[in-house]
């Protein structure tokens, strides 16, 4: 990565005074270091001096490119529901209208059919008085959806409505759809500031340290967890088995075992795993079941998917369909323990959907607050093709193609997540039969 990756497309100079009345600003030109960790002083002092990348610091300017009372702003939902979402709108809405004196700001429902004439779908004047309260609630008020839809006739109805600033609320798919629009927009030379809010609760997308929804998903899962262990314990030969949301990346299942600290065996996309053979998973399973009488399994979606015949289908985003690991997992480990002739308790839990869809804990709706703040911010500097995040603790502005270059993945052979994870649960760094 080099400094030009990082740089965020600016429509123009900005010149308008900011009404929102902070009592400081953030610098034009204020930047967050991308590298931290450096070999020695001498390393940093060399890479800094000569080939530093840096992320735009997020904040509100002094100074900004549209002037308020022409804007109308739009606000879309889209991808699976997620703990936060609402939190987000009410936080973008407050910010619009009492800080920046928006006169207009749209709600388009279920997504981004929500931008396209044909599937009839009105959008919502929102004001303050109706987001209030809606942080109280899962889901999203506007609905979402998935699917990919025309970009001209998304783009047609921003101009319809005089939409000046669109604010995308989703994953990867969603900001791949904002990053489409946001080339259309630029194709017929209009100024439409196109920014992305990261809503995802499995927290993979590239260089955002960590997206709205994922403490609050993990910490709701740890719970599923801890009735697992109970029920393991309860009973002889007792195996708690639960299933994780997680595609591509582990970060649900890790987390929610470190938190619960009573989970034995943790299986994740990132880290290739056999089930049979000295060394693999059911051999070490049946060693802890005996030594201590129970065991706890988390398992995340998208592990041990080469279990699998891939039939090259895909679902509404474009995303590979995965098999079901949870159901394989349990049949396997009951054919397992029914051969070596042990009888076996295994209880399955799978609380995927009910994760995703209850209203943020506190952390996040604080954290859905700072990131909907700062993505009003960018816009009205006149930033546009970007995704607000953070990066070192630091609220940044990054390009969308940086972040949907590639998936944020766990990486165990140099992951100090993976190496605690270890510590906690005492398996084994592979699970692979031994030759």
């Amino acid at each position: 990565m080099n400094e030009n990756d990082t740089k965020v497309e600016q429509f123009g100079p900005c010149t308008y005074p900011n009404p929102a009345g902070y009592d400081y600003w953030t610098e034009d030109n204020s930047v967050v270091l991308f590298q931290t960790i450096f070999s020695g002083s001498e390393d940093a002092k060399k890479t800094i001096e000569t080939s530093p990348v840096f992320f735009e610091q997020a904040g509100p300017k002094e100074k900004i490119y549209f002037r308020p009372e022409e804007v109308t702003a739009g606000i879309v939902t889209c991808g699976g529901l997620c703990p936060g979402i609402n939190d987000v709108i009410r936080a973008l809405v407050m910010e619009l209208h009492y800080r920046y004196k928006v006169p207009r700001i749209l709600g388009f429902p279920f997504g981004y059919e929500g931008l396209v004439k044909k599937f009839g779908h009105r959008p919502i004047e929102l004001t303050p008085d109706k987001v209030a309260h809606i942080m109280n609630f899962g889901g999203s008020i506007l609905g979402s959806s998935r699917g990919n839809q025309k970009i001209e006739e998304m783009v047609d109805t921003l101009f319809l409505y005089g939409v000046k600033m669109l604010f995308c609320i989703g994953g990867d798919g969603t900001l791949r759809g904002a990053q489409a629009i946001q080339e259309e927009v630029k194709k017929r030379k209009e100024d439409i500031s196109i920014v992305g809010i990261p809503k995802t609760i499995d927290n993979d997308i590239n260089y955002v340290q960590k997206t709205f929804g994922f403490s609050t998903a993990f910490s709701k899962a740890v719970e599923a967890v801890n009735c697992a262990h109970e029920e393991a314990k309860g009973a002889p030969n007792g195996i708690g088995l639960v299933k994780l949301m997680g595609r591509h990346s582990g970060f649900i299942a890790v987390n929610s075992a470190l938190a619960s600290k009573n989970v034995n065996f943790v299986l994740i996309p990132e880290l290739d795993f056999d089930l049979e053979g000295d060394g693999a998973f059911l051999s070490v399973l049946k060693d802890r079941v005996q030594r201590r009488g129970h065991a706890v399994v988390i398992i995340a979606e998208g592990a041990g998917q080469k279990y699998f015949e891939d039939k090259g289908e895909k679902d509404q985003s474009g995303n590979k369909k995965l098999a079901d690991i949870g159901v394989f997992i349990k049949d396997k480990i009951t054919e397992y323990f029914k051969k070596e002739g042990l009888n076996l308790n295994l209880k399955y839990i799978d609380p995927s959907y009910i994760i995703r869809s209850v209203p943020a804990n506190a952390e996040d709706s604080v954290f859905c607050g700072f990131l909907a703040q700062n993505a009003v911010h960018a816009a009205f500097a006149g930033r546009t093709g970007c995704v607000v995040g953070i990066w070192n603790n630091v609220f940044t502005v990054m390009p969308i193609s940086l972040a949907i270059a590639e998936r944020k993945v766990l990486k165990p052979e140099r992951s100090t997540l993976w190496r605690a994870l270890l510590a906690s649960t005492g398996q084994p760094n592979s699970m692979k039969a031994k030759s």
